[in-house]
């Protein structure tokens, strides 16, 4: 898969020592052309699978290869690679994951010198290099040398805590669950509760890759995280995917109240301190974003297509306050453009110390729609009907409707809406509805499912 997310692929198949070495060649060399310079300095992070190691030696041969310095930082979060970036006024960066996938899955995420996912343009110049075979390797005499910084969760933790308003949240003296999922994040998320006061009961909290239930964090994989926050009575549970960009939560009853009121409780949080700003999410966002924004005059909120570089390139552009996706992403720019389990963490928290409300109470507040996600296969399509024609067949059911096809397409019916388009990172399709009922919602999937024949 190789896409504006990067490449991924499965281990020994099509994510293997060659393929990570030449991918990570082709973005030496985009680094070294779209710099100037002969020697860019990278950082390089791996999530905590098992196959990290070899995936990242591969990468740095790579990199290596065509003149670029690498900074190794080890087994570190996605958002912690871009904070290095900016510590080391580094001139791009590279993450070894496969984010939510499950074990058998690596891949590299590239970061440019602002910490932000490369644009879907320059994304395909990389991947084109790479399909192309074009690097530009150096002679052995030019050979950079690769060193080590072993500082990276103390620097991300401590750089949360200058920019969130910790005062409050130490006093509450918080018990929070934590699940790790044994990914990237166990060490930074546990350091960071604890600095911010919290008793910490910390599940899946070794990271050594093994994934202790399916990565994703979704309610079906959360069961044991539901269950022990209700029973340790504490004020929430969070769950990080493995490279900890990406945060659900579970209120004190154990309620899994779904990864889309991730970024609408940290929005809330921020307008409740800022009065209004400009927000970003993406096309399968839910509406809630929305109706927040419409309680603080002045907000206004801008669709992107799917893809935290879409998101965090129209942040910049727009100088937004937050933004995000409903996958559990908080992009939080004072720490970085890529999506932050710890900012989300830290201001979810804000939150609740703040309202001294439960965290139950807080959501039952907000605005509520039911949202229903499905996935697709693509291999079990005929070979005549690819996704342009399921989009075209879908486009034209449905001209009389608000539509948008900048990714895939989303159709806004009056009572809710749908968003049909192909995953950047795995091979299915992705039907996303929502509407203020599960029935309605229920309804909405299976029409455009009928006219998109899957």
């Amino acid at each position: 898969m190789l896409s504006v997310s990067g490449a991924r692929g499965i281990v020994g198949k099509s994510m293997t020592p060659s393929v990570a070495a030449e991918f990570a060649a082709a973005f030496g060399t985009h680094a070294r052309e779209s710099t100037g310079k002969e020697h860019p300095v990278l950082c390089l992070g791996q999530d905590s699978r098992p196959s990290g190691s070899m995936i990242a030696a591969a990468a740095t041969a790579g990199l290596t290869a065509v003149g670029c310095r690498i900074i190794r930082l080890g087994v570190v979060t996605t958002p912690s690679v871009a904070v290095m970036i900016d510590r080391h006024e580094a001139d791009a960066g590279m993450v070894v994951t496969a984010s939510h996938n499950p074990i058998i899955w690596n891949g590299l995420k590239c970061l440019n010198a602002d910490g932000l996912a490369p644009s879907p343009d320059i994304a395909q110049r990389i991947i084109t290099r790479y399909r192309e075979r074009q690097y530009d390797f150096i002679d052995v005499e030019s050979l950079q040398t690769t060193t080590e910084d072993k500082s990276t969760h103390d620097i991300h933790v401590e750089k949360v805590l200058f920019h969130i308003d910790t005062e409050s949240i130490n006093s509450a003296g918080f018990k929070v669950v934590l699940d790790s999922v044994n990914g990237a994040g166990c060490l930074a998320g546990r350091m960071l509760l604890e600095q911010l006061g919290c008793e910490v009961v910390h599940l899946n909290g070794e990271p050594h890759g093994n994934f202790a239930h399916p990565p994703e964090p979704i309610e079906d994989n959360l069961t044991d995280l539901a269950q022990l926050t209700a029973t340790e009575g504490a004020v929430c549970g969070f769950a990080q995917d493995p490279d900890a960009d990406r945060l659900a939560i579970v209120d004190e009853t154990g309620r899994f109240i779904g990864e889309e009121y991730t970024l609408v409780l940290a929005t809330k949080r921020l307008l409740d301190l800022h009065g209004s700003g400009v927000l970003a999410a993406n096309l399968s966002t839910s509406r809630m974003i929305d109706d927040l924004a419409a309680q603080y005059p002045g907000s206004r909120v801008i669709r992107t297509a799917v893809g935290e570089a879409n998101v965090a390139g129209a942040m910049q552009n727009e100088i937004a306050l937050v933004g995000g996706e409903g996958n559990g992403g908080v992009i939080f720019p004072p720490i970085c453009w890529v999506r932050d389990s710890l900012s989300a963490m830290a201001l979810v928290l804000g939150l609740i110390a703040d309202q001294q409300k439960p965290l139950s109470e807080i959501v039952n507040n907000l605005p509520r729609y039911a949202m229903i996600k499905r996935k697709f296969d693509l291999s079990s399509l005929p070979d005549n009907r690819g996704v342009p024609e399921i989009l075209e067949d879908v486009t034209r059911e449905y001209a009389s409707e608000r539509i948008d096809t900048t990714d895939g397409v989303r159709i806004d019916f009056a009572d809710g809406w749908v968003h049909l388009r192909a995953s950047n990172t795995e091979p299915i399709m992705r039907l996303i509805a929502e509407a203020p009922t599960t029935d309605e919602t229920e309804a909405l999937i299976a029409k455009i499912a009928g006219v998109a024949q899957l």
